[in-house]
């Protein structure tokens, strides 16, 4: 790191921050609770939203494969808010800002609960994104609040959670949606926001770390258009012509926006992002390893949901059949043998298991959930011992081997339980070590900042994922073929449907993107030595 940023670190020590080194366990375990307990808010919904995409999709009509904005807006704009609200956190405090966040999100859930609209559904939603910065907030907050030795395992957890998002989350989130509707994972969701907050305030303490600079305004616009502007090339290329120059305008703008975002990094006096930090090998790597490895957590938490949920190939063309019968005779009053007519689905499917929401958070979602907190915690006390880099290897070669098996083996929910299980191992071990990496790389007085860029490369990639498996399914997309009486009829598109192939071809760019992140990762010199809690930097 450079001298100007020795400097800094030499200007604190760490009573600045107000680390509770001497107060009570049981106080210091409270504060921990807590803290994980708020931050769980952004995976909790994440959870359950991108699960019941296919039940959220009826009262939007004519969204079509485009529901997966309902997730991918979240990740995009909360890619954007995390470096902003990082920075913000430094310099008014991390507990104000976990609190506006918290603010922000009840308001984001009252709208996307009430609303009809689509626009103003991802409206709320947009508004919801600002929770992905709790993360971001809390992983500030235990390096600065608790003790030390307590710094990697608390961050393990904190990455995992305490199982209210991963195992409550989709048990919660099935329940919901298949006795009440989707709207009440909103209310619900808010709720617990709600009563989350109190506790914040009275329990966590601020943090007395304080960096005096003024908030970049213009970086943070840069960064998010130049975002949006890539990632709507991204999903709606296959829509409007991957190559034509209108199409191609979007990448264009959105590439330059990105570029300028670098160069005016490099000249204002308070940029949002520290050019030499984000360029820097410790940093750089990590952010390059987390882009690469969260494609893969955004398209195979969509893929699994959507694909167990969906109905089996037979009972979709049963449908389609009665729908016909039943037109026919409204149109002529005759009721004709239902012989006579077939149904086939173009180019058709292996998958469907027709489970409701509860249904596959139960028999698929539950343990993979379960693995995941555990392994956290298992990479955190690793990370502890041997350093954060051996268990983020694992973790990479984990997500490639699972990619490369959902996109081979059958698409069955047998396979999907084992494969699941076991990508739950990598997910949880990655989840962790990311932001004990980023904490060791960097002085404190930068870590709301570093953090929140590890927020955006995540956020961003998950949501590139998922922007990217859509234009998959749009390329692969469903079709009825109905012949009457030997006849056929005009083909039916069926847009909530897609075959097997569009699925594959995500799951092969997952396992390419995990291998890209492992290579990272190898050569990485950062994290080989036993995590500190920071004071390496």
């Amino acid at each position: 790191m450079s001298t100007s940023t020795s400097q800094l670190d030499n200007q604190y020590d760490d009573n600045d921050t107000g680390r509770l080194d001497g107060a009570s366990r049981t106080r210091i375990y409270t504060v921990l609770a807590v803290i994980v307990l708020f931050s769980e808010i952004a995976p909790m919904q994440y959870t359950i939203v991108a699960a019941a995409l296919q039940k959220i999709a009826p009262s939007f009509p004519g969204v079509g494969a485009n529901i997966n904005w309902a997730v991918i807006v979240f990740g995009l704009i909360g890619a954007a808010a995390s470096p902003l609200i990082g920075k913000t956190s430094d310099v008014w405090g991390k507990r104000r800002m976990f609190l506006i966040c918290g603010a922000l999100f009840v308001i984001g859930c009252l709208i996307s609960a009430t609303t009809s609209s689509w626009p103003v559904f991802l409206f709320g939603r947009c508004l919801q994104a600002t929770a992905i910065a709790t993360a971001v907030i809390a992983y500030g907050l235990i390096r600065d609040l608790m003790p030390r030795t307590m710094v990697p395992l608390a961050l393990g957890l904190t990455a995992t959670g305490f199982g209210v998002a991963s195992i409550a989350g989709p048990i919660l989130g099935g329940y919901l949606v298949d006795n009440h509707s989707w709207r009440a994972i909103f209310w619900v969701l808010a709720a617990f926001t709600l009563a989350m907050l109190p506790l914040v305030w009275f329990i966590v303490p601020e943090s007395k770390l304080r960096v005096a600079e003024r908030i970049d305004v213009v970086g943070a616009a840069l960064l998010s258009g130049g975002a949006a502007l890539t990632l709507i090339y991204v999903d709606k290329g296959h829509d409007w012509g991957w190559a034509k120059p209108t199409t191609l305008a979007w990448l264009i703008a959105g590439i330059g926006l990105l570029m300028l975002f670098v160069v005016v990094e490099k000249r204002v006096s308070t940029p949002i992002m520290d050019m030499r930090l984000l360029f820097h090998p410790r940093v750089a790597l990590v952010l390059a390893g987390a882009l690469l490895a969260s494609l893969q957590i955004g398209i195979v938490s969509y893929a699994i949901a959507y694909m167990a949920q969906t109905p089996p190939e037979s009972t979709v063309a049963a449908g389609i059949q009665q729908g016909t019968l039943a037109e026919i005779q409204k149109m002529t009053g005759q009721a004709l043998p239902p012989e006579l007519v077939q149904v086939g689905l173009d180019p058709g499917y292996t998958y469907g298991s027709g489970y409701s929401l509860l249904e596959f958070s139960l028999r698929i979602a539950l343990i993979g959930s379960v693995i995941t907190m555990i392994f956290g915690a298992v990479a955190g006390l690793l990370a502890k011992r041997v350093g954060p880099r051996v268990p983020l290897v694992v973790a990479l070669f984990i997500f490639a081997a699972a990619g490369t098996a959902f996109a081979i083996l059958p698409l069955t929910t047998t396979n999907f339980l084992i494969v699941n299980s076991i990508f739950s191992i990598g997910f949880g071990m990655y989840y962790a070590c990311m932001p004990i990496l980023m904490v060791e790389a960097v002085p404190q007085e930068q870590q709301g900042i570093s953090l929140g860029m590890l927020g955006v490369m995540q956020s961003m990639g998950v949501a590139i994922g998922l922007a990217v498996v859509t234009a998959f399914l749009h390329a692969n997309g469903m079709s009825a073929l109905v012949s009457v009486g030997g006849q056929a009829q005009p083909t039916t598109p069926l847009p909530d449907l897609f075959g097997d192939r569009g699925y594959q071809m995500g799951f092969w760019f997952c396992a390419v993107t995990s291998v890209l992140a492992l290579s990272l990762a190898l050569v990485m010199k950062h994290g080989r030595t036993p995590a500190t809690g920071g004071t390496a930097h």
